[in-house]
């Protein structure tokens, strides 16, 4: 009776720590950070920071995400990038990332490209509509210049596919492909915010310099030394989950982001502000 008790006490005591440990890992945000340097970045962006979210998917961290918004304050970015999925259709509520969008301007100009949520919700033009009533620069298959000091560098930002074909069986890598051969200057270092990391080989053929991505929720469980489960529209052990990747000129950096969607929790998988710091090799 006693060994019963004591494997039962052991187990319980297991059992607590996992929940903890799991509630823990899917409420308490990490800032991962990033340096990218290349020769066709302008000297005069070498230093300028920019600070990613992606896949919040109505999560809020602290009332009114004071929490998310602190943490990216004290990254001190140039520039605030948000990739797609504010929302989430399965429970929308656009007040949320609405919100947290307009106390994000107050901290750097902020770029937003959308997610195949956004894709899929009634509110899609209210979303819109809000998002630019609050600041934000709201980047649909479109390109925008940034200067400093007499140097320029594009911030180019394209829809999620899904709003121009099936969301499992269409064709997005055309509908991509078709877009950002409009959208990208050679003559110009770009950075392309774009949804879908499984894309990533469009990218490299059409050039683009430096990709921010999202939409793989890091693999959602991560094993030590396989790294990510299961991520969207790339099955079972994704190629591309989280952190950087680079292939001939191009380097995408993949948020794990930070809320969840139809899988409720995360493991082993902290969600995440992403800071880069762009350097010159001039």
């Amino acid at each position: 009776m006693k060994r019963r008790r004591k494997i039962i006490s052991i187990v319980f005591v297991l059992c607590a720590f996992l929940i903890g440990w799991i509630a823990w890992g899917n409420t308490v945000l990490v800032i991962s950070e990033l340096t990218i340097k290349n020769d066709r970045i302008p000297s005069a962006f070498s230093g300028f920071r920019i600070a990613q979210i992606s896949d919040l998917h109505n999560a809020e961290f602290g009332e009114d995400n004071e929490k998310l918004l602190f943490m990216l304050e004290e990254c001190e970015p140039d520039i605030i990038l948000i990739t797609g999925d504010l929302v989430d259709s399965r429970r929308t509520d656009i007040e949320i990332g609405i919100t947290f969008t307009k106390k994000a301007t107050m901290i750097a100009p902020t770029y937003y490209v959308t997610g195949n949520h956004e894709a899929r919700i009634d509110e899609y033009e209210e979303l819109i509509n809000g998002l630019q009533q609050a600041g934000v620069h709201v980047l649909q298959n479109e390109c925008v210049l940034l200067e400093q000091s007499g140097k320029t560098i594009a911030i180019a930002g394209i829809e999620d596919p899904s709003f121009a074909t099936d969301y499992l069986f269409g064709d997005s890598e055309t509908v991509t492909k078709d877009v950002l051969l409009e959208l990208i200057d050679e003559d110009i270092y770009t950075v392309l915010l774009a949804h879908r990391p499984e894309l990533f080989s469009t990218y490299v053929e059409c050039e683009a310099d430096l990709v921010f991505s999202g939409h793989a929720h890091g693999g959602q469980f991560r094993l030590p030394f396989v790294a990510g489960v299961v991520a969207p529209n790339q099955g079972l052990f994704p190629e591309y989950d989280a952190g950087l990747y680079s292939e001939k000129s191009t380097d995408m950096i993949v948020s794990r982001g930070i809320g969840n969607s139809i899988l409720p929790f995360r493991v082993n998988n902290r969600p995440e502000i992403v800071l880069v710091e762009l350097q010159s090799e001039d």
